[in-house]
């Protein structure tokens, strides 16, 4: 059994898991779909833990921006809970999808109901729930104001040059929409939907500040930090469990046996996993697998898990 590691270990850690990734650095595919993306070096590689207790510890390019894309869909998933409640769950399912991320099949076998939140129908769905009541402009605002809420960090942004690039080559996205559009499954004109879904996938963060906006999550609803209430208990467990579950889409299962935390991935190379009672973790690394998650990302986590014994399902 492995021994539980003391917090003044982490940076020791991490280190090591950073000497042992270098010869590696460069490994994976680049999300070259998304033409913003395809420029970035994939050799970068940073990660940042932030415990329960405050303590901050970080590796590598921990403090260099990048494109969060599909782990906003957390904090838009925390909104629309916060604003509709369990109501949310009437448009939008629980269970992992087992397809690829931007799939159409299943959403036609499904009557245009995504089977989760964190699969790109689902989180085109939670922004069309958010937007009730407001202009797509005033909802960006309003997920950037959340974000930095969150991170304590009022210097958080959308990289604009992202949010184009994936609007003019979107069109999985746009089919996607228009196709619950048919099902009547969209309130909003689509334009408006995709306008908030393209501009909060392309919210740039370092590993630092992503790591301490997931940290309320690992501390029962509150951000320690700052003593923000997020959420209810219940609704970061709830939270966490559907990270655990669906969150690096139809890898979410081989994540879950090989790091054993709720995690969420983007293209852009990042993962935010969360330890429980112990930490908020992000790491970035841009070469992804065949899954579309961070292969060294994914690794790092791995052996974070190991080292600490943070896996939920026991040491």
């Amino acid at each position: 059994m492995l021994e539980q590691k003391a917090p003044q270990d982490l940076q020791a850690i991490i280190d090591g898991i950073y000497q042992e990734l270098t010869p590696r650095l460069g490994e994976g595919k680049v999300a070259d779909y998304i033409p913003q993306l395809a420029r970035v070096d994939a050799r970068h590689f940073g990660m940042t833990v932030v415990t329960t207790g405050g303590e901050v510890y970080r590796v590598g390019d921990a403090e260099v921006p990048f494109s969060i894309q599909s782990i906003s869909k957390v904090i838009t998933l925390t909104l629309a809970l916060g604003k509709h409640g369990e109501n949310i769950w009437h448009r939008v399912g629980r269970e992992p999808s087992g397809s690829p991320f931007n799939s159409i099949v299943q959403l036609e076998h499904e009557g245009g109901k995504p089977r989760n939140p964190f699969i790109n129908a689902g989180a085109i769905t939670i922004s069309d729930l958010i937007l009730a009541g407001h202009t797509p402009r005033e909802l960006i605002g309003e997920i950037v104001r959340f974000v930095r809420y969150l991170a304590d960090d009022e210097t958080i942004v959308i990289d604009h040059e992202v949010a184009r690039s994936e609007t003019a080559t979107g069109f999985r996205n746009v089919a996607l929409a228009n196709f619950m559009r048919s099902f009547g499954r969209l309130d909003h004109p689509v334009e408006h939907v995709l306008g908030v879904y393209f501009h909060h996938c392309a919210l740039a963060m370092t590993c630092s500040q992503l790591a301490k906006a997931g940290l309320f999550l690992a501390a029962g609803g509150t951000n320690p930090l700052t003593g923000h209430s997020v959420v209810s208990r219940q609704r970061a467990r709830r939270i966490n469990a559907l990270m655990l579950t669906c969150g690096h889409y139809d890898g979410s299962g081989d994540f879950a046996y090989r790091v054993g935390l709720p995690g969420k991935s983007g293209v852009g190379g990042g993962i935010l996993a969360v330890a429980p009672g112990k930490a908020s973790v992000a790491v970035w690394s841009p070469g992804l697998n065949e899954y579309g998650n961070s292969l060294l990302g994914s690794l790092a986590l791995e052996m974070l898990a190991a080292r600490t014994g943070w896996s939920v399902f026991g040491p």
